[in-house]
């Protein structure tokens, strides 16, 4: 193995360049299999909160509500944190399906399983309208930040002809 570069920047380069290494589809498989693996983690996280729920209402907690509500904020954190993650996977996930045949029904599954992880979260969630708005912004966040990529390359690309 040669000596690594000396230089941070050509370092970094080598570190997390994957030209010549990977095919282009190969490099799009792993990614698909990582996308989807964060999307099945962090939807069953949703799903089945960390803790469990209630099953009775003892000491005023409500019967489905997640245990770990009762640490408001480890369990906002752990909310947010975890809806970040399924937004981006969903959002890769679409990103690398885009065109392929079959995309309608990648794009239906997601979408409902979207709409699936939003109802399963909510219900376990104590009711704030506030929290719930965080968390709407949070899950909305990865496909703003590739909107506004996209717009910011189409600028640059007019801009240079």
């Amino acid at each position: 193995m040669a000596n690594p570069p000396e230089n941070p920047k050509k370092l970094l380069k080598v570190l997390f360049t994957h030209e010549g290494r990977d095919s282009p589809k190969e490099v799009r498989n792993t990614l698909l299999v990582v996308a989807t693996l964060i999307a099945a983690v962090t939807f069953q996280a949703g799903v089945n909160p960390p803790g469990g729920v209630w099953q009775d209402s003892s000491d005023g907690w409500v019967p489905g509500q997640a245990i770990y509500a009762s640490q408001m904020v480890p369990f906002y954190v752990f909310l947010v944190c975890n809806t970040l993650a399924f937004s981006s996977s969903i959002n890769l996930i679409i990103s690398l399906t885009w065109g392929f045949p079959f995309f309608l029904e990648v794009v239906v599954a997601t979408v409902s399983m979207v709409v699936t992880y939003g109802s399963a979260v909510f219900a376990v969630t104590p009711k704030s309208p506030s929290h719930f708005r965080w968390l709407l912004f949070t899950g909305l966040v990865p496909f703003l930040l590739r909107l506004v990529i996209q717009m910011g390359k189409y600028y640059v690309w007019h801009m240079s002809k």
